[in-house]
């Protein structure tokens, strides 16, 4: 049974975000696995209500799984090089097959309109052409990719075009050339450089299972070029997910670098999960974005200010130890902060305490921010910046945010746990718990 107040209050709460939305264009990349899984139906009923409410819609699908299997089918060897199909001559007919009937499925989805379906009354047109210009890839190490080829030039104008029609447009993974050939193409490249060419207010890549997570299997919500960074590191040469993930990572990062202001990587996998996303200020997927995305790094002398305002109200209610504004510019290198657009909404601090352990110290979140889980991400970050300096142990020392630390994996401990360089300062009138937690490394 629906909650009519939650109901009503859900749509009250997402009149900024349809005002928002109204008018942009976002570039959909759906993969050859999503194509395939169950919620396909979800995510096309969804992208119908973004159409509904305004939004410019390019989608770009892919095929991969598809292709392989029809050529497997065909007794056809199918061979992969740095993640590219090598895409030989006598392959083509069956790949355009193939990728031609998900395109012509996709628009059947879109064509639904019984009185019963979530899309009556919809009325969509869905548009499909040339419009990807593609060159081939060519020989790379000796290695010759035959049809395999990359984006050359998007038809930008005509795009934009039919948009301005209100119809959806509709890509795949093939390009055809100046000299009336079709090549192979990564659904992802397409998808990417379609973005940039049309100046998309975002891209939205659908991927695997519960999306990008950290170490302790939570959603990473938002990240930066750095962190993303790190994560195709990390994911790369893993396991079948992980390298969809890093395929989908990658572009959001190429289109992160080349302008586009906000790239959305959400699970394929969980119903509503686009509109969650968009539609709520939580969010149900991570964002890679230019403008409003917190910035997390290390502290410098400017920050100072910021940091005294952020942690202020923490002395005064007795949670933190007071620090001077001289002592705070003396320890800044300590420090990390998260900056929301010019302003520190967080900040923490990790100080050597001998050459195993570490203190970590000073997590302070602004009160309007303090349910995003950043000082989760402050913890990691030093902690994995305590790894870095080859330290075993960091402790913690607080009087009111035990709870947090034991939920990061800390146990507390005595007085006589302290390292002996630390004991001498403890403070007995604060009677503030210990913490500790070793380390990966």
């Amino acid at each position: 049974m629906i909650n009519e107040e939650e109901l009503i209050a859900w749509f009250r709460a997402s009149t900024s975000y349809i005002n928002a939305h109204r008018g942009k264009t976002f570039v959909i990349h759906l993969g050859g696995d999503a194509l395939a899984h169950h919620n396909l139906s979800g995510i096309i009923h969804d992208l119908t209500l973004l159409h509904s409410l305004g939004v410019k819609l390019v989608l770009v699908h892919g095929a991969r799984p598809h292709i392989s299997a029809a050529l497997a089918e065909a007794d056809q060897t199918s061979v992969f090089e740095n993640g590219l199909r090598i895409t030989e001559a006598g392959h083509m007919e069956t790949i355009k097959s193939t990728v031609g009937r998900l395109s012509i499925d996709l628009q059947a989805s879109f064509s639904m309109g019984l009185s019963n379906s979530p899309m009556y009354g919809a009325n969509i047109t869905v548009c499909h052409g040339n419009y990807v210009t593609a060159k081939p890839y060519g020989v790379v190490y000796g290695i010759d990719y035959h049809l395999t080829g990359k984006v050359r030039k998007i038809q930008t104008e005509n795009v934009k075009h039919q948009l301005n029609n209100g119809q959806i447009v509709l890509l795949s993974n093939l390009g055809h050339s100046l000299t009336g050939e079709v090549f192979n193409l990564s659904a992802e490249e397409v998808a990417t450089e379609v973005a940039v060419a049309l100046d998309a207010d975002k891209l939205i890549m659908f991927t695997p299972g519960g999306g990008l997570l950290d170490e302790k299997q939570q959603l990473i919500t938002t990240l930066n070029a750095e962190e993303a960074e790190r994560l195709i590191k990390e994911y790369s040469d893993g396991d079948e997910r992980k390298n969809s993930l890093v395929l989908g990572l990658s572009a959001a990062l190429r289109a992160y670098r080349q302008g586009v202001p906000r790239s959305h990587l959400v699970s394929y996998e969980e119903d509503g999960v686009l509109l969650l996303e968009l539609f709520t200020k939580e969010g149900r997927g991570t964002l890679l974005s230019q403008d409003t995305l917190e910035e997390l790094r290390t502290a410098g002398i400017n920050d100072v200010g910021g940091i005294l305002n952020l942690i202020r109200p923490l002395e005064e209610a007795g949670a933190l130890v007071e620090r001077s504004r001289d002592l705070l510019e003396t320890e800044i290198s300590n420090f990390l902060v998260i900056e929301l657009e010019g302003t520190v909404i967080g900040c923490a601090a990790l100080y050597p305490v001998c050459e195993e352990s570490g203190e970590i110290a000073c997590i302070a979140i602004h009160p309007d921010y303090r349910r995003e889980k950043l000082g989760g991400r402050l913890l990691s970050e030093l902690e994995r910046k305590a790894e870095q300096q080859n330290l075993t142990y960091v402790y913690a020392l607080t009087t009111v945010a035990s709870h947090f630390f034991l939920e990061n994996g800390f146990v507390e401990l005595g007085v006589e746990a302290l390292p002996n360089s630390r004991k001498p300062l403890y403070n007995y009138q604060r009677n503030s718990k210990i913490l500790k937690k070793q380390l990966k490394g």
